[in-house]
């Protein structure tokens, strides 16, 4: 049995429909907080349990050999310590490049807090660092889908930002391929593309001109507060900025050594997610 937490988000859900559709994988299972609300693929088992709530987690474990996790939630360690306990042997944990490019910041060192902690745990592990999402595009979502120019800082810095999916398929070996127990993986997209031409992918993705605003780190920080808080907001800016280091930057074949295919251009990413900016 394999559990699937966030099976719901960018990365869960594409996760969901490579392990029902590969035939590799055995029963799947996929952690909800409201089954009634949510979709999963044919043959997937959905339960409720609230990863704030280990109590709640009993009947998602039970018979669980194998849990895919992501980080950054902050409850991570706990959910990791009761899945032990309820047996389970492998666990798949989605961190962050940060850990490696700027382990100085404070969501960097609970990411890597995490990863020893799973590491100290007894359980095999897989450690997944993806650079930053493609999907964190969707910020722009509103402002597009207003005809607003988007609003960014450090327009022409490129980073290799990876597509979910990409990450997915990772996860997806790691969890039904042998030989990825004990490894951390970069991962990262297959070119460096700076926030002005993710503009221009979506723009050609929607037939349609998108502009462009450059602003300072003030007012970015300003904006980017309001929904991600000023910790995070300020994290964000210090990996994003000009002075973005040589690691963060570099571009990683993972993808294709572990899978087989090569990561995918954010271009693609546009166009499969166009209709969120309509």
């Amino acid at each position: 049995m394999i559990l699937v937490t966030g099976a719901t988000g960018n990365i869960g859900r594409p996760l969901l429909a490579k392990l029902r559709a590969s035939g590799t994988a055995g029963p799947v299972r996929a952690l909800t907080r409201d089954a009634s609300r949510a979709a999963f693929p044919p043959g997937t088992e959905a339960v409720e349990g609230d990863l704030t709530d280990p109590a709640s987690l009993e009947r998602a474990l039970d018979g669980v050999r194998s849990l895919f996790l992501l980080g950054g939630t902050g409850t991570e360690t706990g959910l990791l310590d009761t899945a032990r306990r309820a047996g389970a042997e492998h666990a798949v944990l989605v961190s962050s490049i940060t850990v490696l490019t700027h382990p100085h910041l404070n969501p960097a060192l609970r990411n890597l807090a995490t990863e020893r902690h799973l590491q100290d745990s007894g359980f095999d592990w897989t450690i997944l660092r993806p650079t930053q999402f493609a999907s964190n595009t969707l910020w722009w979502a509103d402002a597009i889908r207003a005809r607003r120019a988007v609003r960014v800082p450090y327009a022409d810095t490129g980073l290799p930002t990876i597509h979910p999916a990409d990450i997915a398929s990772v996860a997806h070996a790691a969890l039904t391929a042998s030989g990825h127990r004990g490894s951390t993986y970069a991962l990262t997209g297959p070119e460096r593309i700076s926030p002005r031409q993710q503009v221009e992918a979506i723009a050609a993705a929607l037939g349609r001109p998108v502009g462009v605003t450059p602003v300072t780190r003030e007012e970015a920080h300003r904006d980017m507060s309001a929904f991600l808080g000023d910790e995070v907001a300020a994290a964000v800016l210090d990996l994003t900025g000009g002075d973005v280091n040589a690691e963060l930057r570099a571009v990683r074949d993972t993808v294709e050594r572990v899978t087989g295919a090569p990561a995918t251009p954010f271009a693609r990413w546009a166009e499969e997610n166009a209709a969120a900016f309509r």
